[in-house]
């Protein structure tokens, strides 16, 4: 049976692209145009991995990331962030939100700006069924 992928992206295209791929190398994308229908398809289907774009409208990836990282049945799924802002200002800004809100959540298994390149993305998606086998 193909793993589930949950692919979290505002632009249809990206998602168009990233599914695409996912499914022409064997894996069984589901899609979510923001972080709140993210949060939701995550928690309904339990996808093996999480592919989730970080600026996105109504709730964004760093919200969505930090939720799925509180969420017991969910913080052990692996999540590539997949985004145009750069990865040392992702980085920044969870080290800015873990100090104000005392929490410590763990880094993402990897991060990719866009665009991403095929073999890139799949080599990381690859990796995280690795570490989790």
């Amino acid at each position: 049976m193909a793993k589930k992928i949950l692919v979290v992206d505002d632009e249809l295209d990206m998602r168009t692209y990233v599914t695409t791929l996912l499914e022409t190398s064997g894996f069984h994308p589901i899609a979510a145009k923001d972080g709140v229908q993210g949060l939701e398809l995550a928690r309904k289907n339990k996808p093996a991995l999480i592919i989730l774009d970080v600026m996105m409208p109504m709730e964004s990836g760093i919200n969505m990331y930090r939720e799925l990282k509180k969420d017991p049945s969910l913080k052990d799924t692996p999540v590539i962030m997949l985004s145009g802002l750069s990865k040392k200002t992702f980085y920044h800004s969870q080290k800015v939100l873990d100090e104000y809100k005392g929490e410590q959540i763990p880094e993402p298994q990897a991060y990719i700006e866009k665009p991403p390149e095929p073999d890139e993305l799949l080599m990381a998606v690859n990796k995280c069924f690795e570490k989790s086998a």
